[in-house]
């Protein structure tokens, strides 16, 4: 990810799942990712790199503590100028919010439902 994303991109993909290790092992297996334990306090997600580069591409994380309320399965982080005003135009678009907006890693961030039913992150750097 790079330092300033660009308002509409997408910044960001990782996954929330009880079985984390599991899926790590997965990916690792079927399309060569290498992992990095990201610390947690009393565990550890996973930061995910392609077999011949360092820059992380995706996180598979377990559904604890503050991740515990994450929709399971992949999750688009879309960077927007201002987190909370897009949480509320989803609401006003027939969408909803799932997680509501709070800090993460020096911005903030929420996830809404769409009116299709699918999930998505908006994060604001």
């Amino acid at each position: 990810m790079t330092d300033r994303p660009q308002v509409g991109r997408i910044a960001w993909i990782d996954m929330t799942t009880a079985d984390a290790g599991g899926l790590r092992d997965f990916y690792s297996a079927v399309v060569g990712w290498r992992s990095q334990d990201v610390g947690m306090g009393d565990y550890a997600d996973y930061a995910m790199m392609p077999p011949n580069g360092d820059d992380a591409v995706a996180g598979i994380c377990h559904a604890l503590g503050e991740n515990a309320d994450l929709p399971t399965g992949w999750l688009i982080y879309i960077v927007v100028a201002d987190v909370a005003a897009s949480a509320a135009a989803s609401v006003e678009q027939g969408g909803e919010i799932v997680v509501a907006p709070r800090s993460l890693g020096g911005g903030r961030f929420c996830v809404i439902r769409d009116p299709a039913g699918q999930a998505a992150a908006l994060y604001q750097p």
